[in-house]
């Protein structure tokens, strides 16, 4: 007996749905359709601002459209991505970088002007930074000790420079003068390029940020204190690590990219799969290792519960520290 034949009602539902599907693809488009922003939330130049631009660069090739980096520095790297979260549509054609301050800032406010999980759409995990300290090399300080020993003796006389107020490397640094009971006085920059080059110019004394240091101690013009990875970098053998020093930290700040809440989940996967590919390849990978940048890569799911995660410990780091922003 052959199989029963379908009924009129089947009938005209499965031609519904036939004609139904081209509509909804046209109504949708192809994604990307134009070029895609990616929001930096650091001045042009510095170690993450270079890696996007290769992800971007990456990227383009596959999707056929370009990836356009676009710089919006201030607030200790949060202002970006604040401005993705309340200004831009969930479209996915602007994106921002997501770091660990992000996370932070708004428990360091009376009134949070974000909030890092739910208003935004978190994409995939990446990297992070080799962050260090970095005197010029006429400074009178050949190591970290006889740095700590003059802010001892010279309570608030010594300073240094960051990338800002609440950044992952400031709040390393607040917590190094905790445990040795020393006063620096703390000098914020927009981003690690334009802190080196306050030191290089001898406003400040000295560098605790990012990498954008480490070519300046390779050609003799700065000379490293101390680097904050788990282990001695290759590039640098003969600087201790935090660890060496006495103090229970490794800083590496990983990083991803998101954006606004609300985007199609499908969507989110074309862009993970294309920047995981563009993060994997060869010529990004060059670039990490020019900055010594660690892989830090994580799916959308596993990035996502590490936000969530992370935003408590935060939180907790806030309290602890007693930081704000209103004071």
């Amino acid at each position: 007996m052959g199989a029963p034949r379908p009924t009129r009602r089947l009938l005209i539902l499965s031609g519904a749905a036939t004609l139904a599907a081209p509509s909804l693809a046209r109504a949708q488009g192809r994604y990307p359709d134009r070029p895609i922003q990616l929001v930096v939330p650091w001045p042009a130049g510095g170690s993450a601002d270079v890696q996007l631009r290769s992800i971007g660069d990456i990227a383009s090739r596959t999707l056929g459209q370009p990836v356009v980096i676009q710089n919006r520095p201030g607030a200790g790297g949060t202002l970006g991505p604040m401005q993705v979260a309340q200004q831009s549509r969930p479209d996915g054609y602007t994106l921002t970088q997501m770091h660990l301050s992000v996370l932070r800032r708004p428990w360091m406010m009376r009134t949070p002007q974000w909030d890092p999980i739910a208003d935004f759409t978190h994409i995939i995990g990446m990297t992070g930074w080799l962050f260090g300290c970095a005197v010029k090399a006429d400074s009178p300080f050949q190591t970290w000790q006889q740095m700590i020993a003059y802010a001892r003796a010279n309570p608030g006389k010594l300073n240094y420079t960051t990338s800002g107020i609440g950044t992952t490397n400031h709040l390393a640094m607040e917590t190094i003068q905790e445990k040795e009971n020393v006063q620096l006085t703390h000098v914020p920059f927009r981003g690690s390029n334009e802190a080196v080059t306050a030191v290089l110019g001898g406003q400040v004394e000295m560098v605790c940020d990012s990498s954008t240091w480490a070519p300046f101690v390779e050609n003799g013009q700065m000379r490293c204190l101390s680097v904050w990875t788990a282990e001695r970098v290759p590039r640098f053998p003969n600087v201790p690590t935090l660890k060496e020093l006495g103090y229970d930290l490794t800083v590496t700040s990983p990083y991803g990219v998101s954006g606004p809440k609300g985007m199609d989940e499908g969507v989110v996967r074309v862009l993970h799969d294309v920047m995981k590919t563009a993060l994997m390849s060869p010529e990004n990978t060059e670039v990490r290792s020019r900055f010594d940048m660690p892989l830090v890569y994580q799916d959308t799911q596993t990035y996502r519960a590490f936000i969530a995660e992370r935003v408590e410990y935060e939180k907790a780091m806030v309290r602890r520290l007693n930081l704000s922003l209103d004071s």
